[in-house]
Formats: structure tokens, C-alpha cells, sequence
């Protein structure tokens, strides 16, 4: 008969659950099917699932989650919004969301038929198995707009949750699933290449002669700072930007300084980036020209 060493037991493998815990977890601790159910009257034990319960009415902050993934089976993952939830970045759905190979009751989770999880697109968070944020973004694709996907890499790498070649690897590795095309287009600036500033400057250099625009000095210092083209005459810096190099949090800071204490110094700058340079030669020459006549 289930006493208190059993209770305690129990109480030890719920504390590394967030609270919940499988028929079969009491039943190795010695809790038979008349045991649970007494301490379900007695409000110890609050059904969750079926063969899933939690210790008391208060569970640990990622219980429902822990009660899906034991629900579902030791070889499933929480996935998808729920996936996203763990991690920080996006609201809990309303239920949880898990990939299984094994059949279970949608009105229990949301599941998420799997044939198999990759070893990389898995890891510990929280204690829960959980689907990596780029493997996430792979399965959230074809649901979510290109905007939201875009805020979600953003985020991911700001947080240092993913870094680029995680996040191209996913994509490789899913190839052919449903919106991975999409992705691969939100995420094609992460492809971009580590340019240098005489790449940058001949790029420019040429883009502007071939609208017959005036030709500006290149990388030379102005209110202390090395610039990658100036105009004096029009009070003109023209800055190109790439992903890559300015993405950090002190490029960040030092191009708002920059641009701060050139602006004092009485220029305007425009920055424009390496993929608008190379892939909108256009609109980048628009916006020179009309920055020049103003």
C-alpha cells in the first residue's frame, strides 16, 4: 500500500517535471490503480491526460508541456508555437503542440505527425525535449507569414538562440516540405558575403557613373569619422551597409554615434545595403539622386 515514502518518490520525479507525472511513474514508486485514485479524491493527484497527472493544483511553469511530451511518448518534442513559447519568442498556443510518431487525440494536444526527429533538430530546454528554433521556423513556414518569420529569425539571432548556419542547415535538411521556399527567401540575407569596402566602393563607384551622377570621394574621414563615400559639395555621405558585418550590438551603436556626429557636423547620410546594391541598383540610384537634388 502507497504511503508516504511512495508519495515522496513520486514528489521527487514531479520536481524534475514541472510537476507531472505518468501512471507508469507512480506505478514504479508503488502507486497501484486504487492507490491513484484515492489520491485523486483527495486532490494530491490532478488528472491532466489520460495516464497523466500533476501533484497538486499548482504546477511548474512549463506543465502543460511536460503532460504533452508525457502523453506522447519519450521519442516526441514539443514543436512548433509551443516550441517558439519555451524559448520566449511567441505566445502559448492554446494547446500545446508536439511532434510524435505516435498517434494521439488531437483533443488532447495539437499533434504533429513525424516520421522521425533529427538528433540536431532536438534539445533540453527547461528540462522539456524540445524542438531547436531553427528546426522550429522550418515546421512554423508554411503557416506563418513572411513578415512574422522574418520577426521570428530576427529575434532568434538577438537573443543568440540561432545562429545563420544553424538556421540555413534546417533548411537544408528540409528540403521540400511545405513553405521551406518561403523561408528560404526570408532568410536569403543570411547568405550574403562578408564583402570588403573596396568591393563596396567599386560597386558604387560604378552604379553612380552609369547615371551619369556626380562621383563622390571615397574613404575619407570626415567629423572624425572614415566614411565610404561623401559628397561635400552636397553635404552627402553615402554608406553601404552589409547584414553580416552590422548585425551586432556594437556596429549598432557605433553607426548611430556615426551618424549622430555627422548629422552635427552638417551632413546627411544615407545608408544604403549590399543587397539593395547589388540586387536594386535602381531604387539605390533613385535615392542617391534625389538626396543629390536636395
Amino acid at each position: 500500500m502507497a504511503g508516504a515514502a511512495e508519495e515522496h518518490a513520486v514528489a521527487r520525479i514531479a520536481a524534475a517535471q514541472h510537476g507531472i507525472v505518468s501512471t507508469e511513474q507512480l506505478a514504479g514508486s508503488g502507486f497501484g490503480t486504487r492507490a491513484i485514485r484515492r489520491r485523486v479524491d483527495g486532490g494530491w493527484l490532478v488528472r491532466m491526460h489520460e495516464g497523466i497527472y500533476q501533484i497538486g493544483v499548482f504546477g511548474g511553469p512549463f506543465a502543460s508541456e511536460m503532460a504533452g511530451l508525457l502523453l506522447c511518448g519519450p521519442d516526441s518534442a514539443v514543436s512548433h508555437r509551443s516550441s517558439m513559447a519555451v524559448f520566449g519568442v511567441a505566445p502559448r498556443p492554446g494547446l500545446v503542440e508536439i511532434s510524435t510518431a505516435s498517434g494521439v487525440r488531437r483533443r488532447a494536444v495539437r499533434a504533429h505527425r513525424v516520421v522521425k526527429l533529427h538528433d540536431d533538430d532536438v534539445m533540453l530546454r527547461s528540462g522539456l525535449r524540445v524542438t531547436t528554433p531553427a528546426r522550429t521556423l522550418v515546421d512554423l513556414a508554411a503557416s506563418t507569414p513572411p513578415a512574422e518569420l522574418e520577426r521570428l529569425v530576427e529575434e532568434l539571432q538577438v537573443q543568440r538562440l540561432a545562429g545563420p548556419g544553424e538556421i540555413l542547415e534546417a533548411i537544408r535538411r528540409g528540403a521540400g516540405r511545405p513553405g521551406v521556399k518561403k523561408l528560404r527567401t526570408v532568410t536569403a540575407i543570411l547568405e550574403e558575403p562578408l564583402f570588403t569596402r573596396s568591393e563596396a566602393e567599386r560597386r558604387l563607384r560604378a552604379l553612380l557613373r552609369s547615371a551619369a551622377l556626380p562621383m563622390p570621394r571615397t574613404n575619407v574621414k570626415r567629423a572624425g569619422w572614415e566614411v565610404d563615400a561623401v559628397s561635400d559639395r552636397h553635404r552627402l555621405v553615402v554608406e553601404v551597409d552589409g547584414y553580416r558585418y552590422h548585425r551586432t550590438r556594437a556596429k549598432f551603436e557605433r553607426d548611430r554615434l556615426k551618424d549622430g556626429e555627422l548629422l552635427v557636423a552638417g551632413y546627411r547620410v544615407l545608408r544604403v545595403t549590399w543587397r539593395q546594391l547589388t540586387r536594386e541598383p535602381e531604387r539605390v540610384v533613385a535615392m542617391i539622386a534625389a538626396a543629390l537634388g536636395g
